[in-house]
């Protein structure tokens, strides 16, 4: 990887993509958090996909890895990070069958 770190190049996006595309469950949620992290502006540059900034991507290296963020994120952890962003959109959706004011 070069100095500028893991978000120097898409090499990691494949993989990742595979991980994810071999999981329809979190499909949903991966198309969703694209978008919510992507970069502003990402469909005005190559490789015009939906990617996180370079500078976000570097910071989240550094904190789940360490270092000086130049490693690209592992698919598993991003995996990992999908269910994590699936559960807890679920956990905060209201239950149908509770009615407002019953007891829990």
């Amino acid at each position: 990887m070069s100095a500028r770190g893991a978000s120097s190049g898409a090499g990691w996006v494949l993989p990742t993509a595979g991980a994810v595309a071999r999981r329809p469950s979190l499909w949903a949620t991966g198309v969703r958090q694209a978008l919510v992290l992507a970069a502003p502006g990402w469909w005005r540059r190559p490789p015009f996909l939906p990617l996180p900034s370079p500078s976000y991507l570097r910071f989240r290296s550094q904190a789940a890895y360490g270092g000086d963020g130049d490693r690209p994120p592992d698919p598993a952890d991003v995996v990992t990070y999908l269910r994590w962003c699936r559960d807890v959109r679920r956990s905060r959706r209201p239950d149908p069958r509770r009615t407002p004011g019953s007891p829990l």
